[in-house]
């Protein structure tokens, strides 16, 4: 992956590694918006730019270290495509989504944002997620707002989540908020996988999907294999029918093993931009 830091820019010279549509509109981050041709990043209170340009994608932010491992540019995803492509029902999914990175993002936010994920489409997802914003957090730049911290969000009731348009979801969000801090989503890290997704699916709002998702966009566990409904049409059309979703999963983990998160990633960008 070869790019450079220029004074509040992160210019990224290997297009082939790094597509900013391929990475943000591949349904693992909201906190994200498009204006013209460039798009505009907002994890936490931070904030980035990404444009175009003729040789190189330009990241312009005030905290570079911060935007290198949001968008993991020191791991090697030429080795992992590499290796995914011998998998041949992964060869045109890699060849679309060729830029696709899976981004490092904090482990609060992700919470939050895939309980509110749950049966609901992107556009709605990102309008909640923004009136949180506005309601609770500090401006950063024009109408962006930062995430708010645990604190905020604890002091209000559910009526508040109802509010900003969460709909049955709002019950889910004040219980968990109740159910586990941001330093104990840190300090149980150390749990094996298995034991890491029970907790977390014994969380309010925490099913077996939104947990691999929390897992891999969250802790960065490669080795889980989320399986929503554009996952579930792939396996029945490219596999055989079956409609069980937990066995799905363990079946496309066996075949894709450490890497099967990247491969989910691949495979769900292509399914859902097919159709």
């Amino acid at each position: 992956m070869k790019y450079n830091i220029e004074e509040n820019e992160i210019r990224i010279y290997s297009k082939d590694e790094f597509n900013p549509e391929h990475i943000l509109e591949c349904g693992q981050v909201f906190c994200f918006k498009k204006e013209g041709e460039v798009y505009k990043v907002f994890p936490e209170s931070q904030y980035a730019e990404i444009s175009e340009k003729e040789k190189y994608y330009s990241i312009k932010t005030e905290n570079i270290d911060y935007f290198i491992n949001f968008f993991d540019l020191k791991s090697d995803y030429k080795q992992i495509k590499e290796n995914l492509s011998k998998h041949e029902i992964l060869k045109k999914p890699i060849e679309f989504g060729f830029g696709i990175r899976i981004l490092n993002q904090d482990l609060f936010e992700t919470m939050i944002s895939f309980i509110i994920s749950a049966n609901n489409n992107i556009k709605r997802i990102k309008l909640i997620l923004n009136n949180i914003r506005k309601s609770l957090g500090e401006r950063v730049c024009g109408d962006i707002y930062s995430f708010p911290s645990y604190q905020k969000l604890l002091e209000c009731d559910e009526q508040f989540f109802k509010d900003v348009g969460a709909g049955y979801r709002a019950s889910y969000l004040y219980k968990v908020l109740r159910q586990i801090t941001p330093k104990e989503l840190e300090e149980i890290k150390s749990y094996d996988l298995d034991k890491l997704r029970a907790k977390l699916i014994s969380l309010s709002g925490i099913g077996p999907k939104v947990a691999d998702c929390l897992l891999l966009f969250g802790y960065h566990k490669g080795e889980v294999f989320p399986v929503d409904t554009w996952i579930a049409q792939m396996y029945n059309k490219y596999y055989y029918p079956l409609s069980n979703r937990e066995q799905i999963r363990n079946n496309l983990i066996e075949e894709f093993g450490s890497l099967s998160g990247f491969a989910q990633q691949y495979l769900f960008y292509f399914q859902r931009s097919s159709n």
